[in-house]
């Protein structure tokens, strides 16, 4: 799950992570009265998004008056609004962020995340931070500095002190940094995050180090865990299908291709993708029903991948090892007669009584393509979508 900016913010300032002062409004006049209750004579008005490069995008202003104030938040709120980093989608502006704007000496970079190639919670930092840390890792990968974690020892003071020294910082900072990377640290195993960013962490004119950009990504996985991060959960920011998705416990991700695929496991699903881009065609999402493909989990998933428009062929790959195979037959019949599919419906089924179902398929009436095996499946989908 992700968060915007000013939730991102309140995790760090509960672990000790300094952040400038803000408030949130939904209005342009509302915007005027943060500034005002803030004080002060400059301020940031930032978009709130799930999506970094806003500055770029002009969701970042600097504002010397209330009235400067009042226009850029006018500017932003009930846009929808586009960056390098939305995935493509334009997101609505709801909110803004209302922030003293602080004086930068210099913009750093730092952020911790699962590495999985070693197996570690790893920091990543740099003395380059700011809106193009991509372009520095591209062009001057030695300015990068990672940090390992043994999971048994935990994050020590010495590797954030040699992390900070590295990155050129005085020993006042470097004291700072090291409770910064040890609150990063409780607030990222307490919390069960996939991924925290702080850019920039700056160095501001007073010289102390202060988080005044976050992004925070939860492993969805542990929401049982966390109602507190579950609350915070901004759907407007989401793809419909994929919201939609979650509230019927599917795993779903939209693509842009023109063949929806419904497959029974994540793996199987990858493969089903991978096979019908062989054939030659483009998958239109990634979608597992998960072990215990039902008639009402197979219904919700076919309403789900008839959403897109794109769509002009399915592809159903089921291994019946948990479901019968007849029993799934028997679900597609009933989610296809109540869905009222209009499209091609390409069906591979594998596992426990499959000639059962193959044979329940084959004598439904509706217009159903049973596949012998999944090449044989994705060269049919893929021909009845280009037919269509």
């Amino acid at each position: 799950m992700n968060f915007h900016e000013y939730q991102a913010k309140e995790l760090f300032a509960a672990y000790g992570i300094p952040v400038p002062p803000g408030k949130v409004a939904d209005s342009a006049e509302a915007a005027v009265d943060a500034a005002k209750s803030l004080g002060g004579e400059q301020w940031m008005v930032k978009a709130q998004i799930h999506a970094g490069g806003r500055g770029k995008a002009g969701g970042v202003k600097f504002c010397r008056s209330h009235d400067e104030v009042k226009a850029a938040a006018a500017g932003m709120l009930g846009t929808n609004m586009e960056t390098y980093q939305s995935g493509g989608r334009a997101l609505p502006v709801n909110l803004v962020l209302v922030t003293d704007a602080s004086d930068i000496l210099k913009e750093l970079y730092l952020s911790v995340l699962v590495d999985r190639a070693t197996r570690t919670v790893s920091f990543i930092a740099s003395a380059s931070g700011g809106m193009d840390i991509e372009e520095v890792a591209r062009t001057r990968p030695e300015d990068i500095h990672t940090v390992e974690v043994n999971f048994v020892e935990g994050l020590q003071a010495y590797q954030c002190r040699r992390l900070g020294f590295d990155m050129g910082l005085n020993p006042k900072q470097v004291n700072q940094l090291t409770r910064i990377m040890l609150g990063l640290y409780r607030l990222f195993n307490e919390k069960d995050l996939a991924l925290v960013e702080l850019n920039p962490l700056a160095i501001v004119a007073s010289g102390d180090l202060m988080a005044l950009d976050g992004k925070v990504n939860s492993d969805d996985n542990a929401e049982f865990r966390h109602a507190d991060l579950v609350a915070m959960r901004d759907e407007s920011q989401e793809d419909p299908a994929e919201a939609e998705a979650v509230r019927n416990n599917l795993n779903y991700v939209t693509m842009d291709g023109n063949i929806g695929c419904m497959v029974n496991g994540a793996g199987l699903a990858m493969a089903t993708m991978d096979v019908i881009k062989l054939a030659g065609g483009e998958p239109a999402n990634f979608l597992d029903v998960g072990g215990g493909a039902t008639k009402e989990r197979v219904t919700e998933a076919f309403k789900l991948i008839l959403s897109s428009s794109k769509v002009q062929a399915i592809l159903v790959n089921i291994f019946g090892g948990i479901v019968r195979c007849d029993l799934i037959a028997e679900g597609i019949i009933a989610a296809v007669k109540e869905v009222g599919l209009t499209i091609p419906v390409v069906v591979r089924l594998q596992g426990t009584n499959v000639e059962k179902g193959r044979e329940l398929l084959a004598s439904s009436g509706l217009a159903i393509t049973p596949a012998d095996d999944l090449n044989d499946a994705a060269q049919k989908a893929v021909a009845a979508a280009q037919a269509a």
